[in-house]
């Protein structure tokens, strides 16, 4: 199975996915973020749209990836990857639901003044336009469509570990 954790940048992805794989038995995560560079290393350079996740290798090949991982180690897949963009989460979901690989889709949401702050104040990566500039965009798509697609989980006030442990109940629930 995958455990897909989506939601903007800030939300708190990273982190969470690291402490879910801790609490769930063979699982391990899969960051796609990895097949977008991989494809971003490509020379001479594939056409530049702004983001790799517009380039239509990008959702198969994050779709056979994990398949084959899957398919290799069995176990969980944990996936901390913001996707906003609904026509791409349905081709991915479609791809992995063909193989027969069941998806828990969360949502890490927090209000936007906490997804400012801790961009902003973020000690491993620092202050990021880019990662400020997806807020906009991460409203849209929960207003729009993904907050119905995924159970959402508000990071405002949890810790990361409470906001595992979240997920790690309703995955064994």
């Amino acid at each position: 199975m995958i455990v897909w954790l989506n939601g903007t940048h800030g939300a708190g992805k990273t982190t969470t996915g690291a402490l879910v794989q801790g609490l769930l038995p063979n699982s391990r995560v899969f960051d796609a973020e990895k097949v977008g560079e991989t494809l971003m290393d490509i020379k001479p350079a594939l056409p530049w749209t702004g983001n790799f996740q517009h380039w239509p290798p990008w959702r198969p090949l994050v779709v056979e990836t994990a398949r084959h991982v899957l398919d290799y180690t069995g176990g969980t897949l944990v996936m901390p990857m913001t996707v906003l963009v609904e026509k791409y989460w349905r081709e991915i979901g479609a791809g992995l639901a063909h193989h027969g690989i069941p998806v828990r889709h969360f949502v890490l949401h927090a209000d936007q003044d906490t997804l400012r702050l801790r961009i902003e104040g973020d000690t491993h990566l620092g202050p990021s336009t880019f990662r400020l500039a997806h807020l906009e965009p991460y409203a849209d798509a929960a207003r729009t469509w993904l907050h119905r697609e995924a159970e959402v989980v508000d990071t405002t006030r949890l810790t990361p570990e409470q906001v595992a442990g979240r997920i790690v109940a309703a995955v064994h629930g």
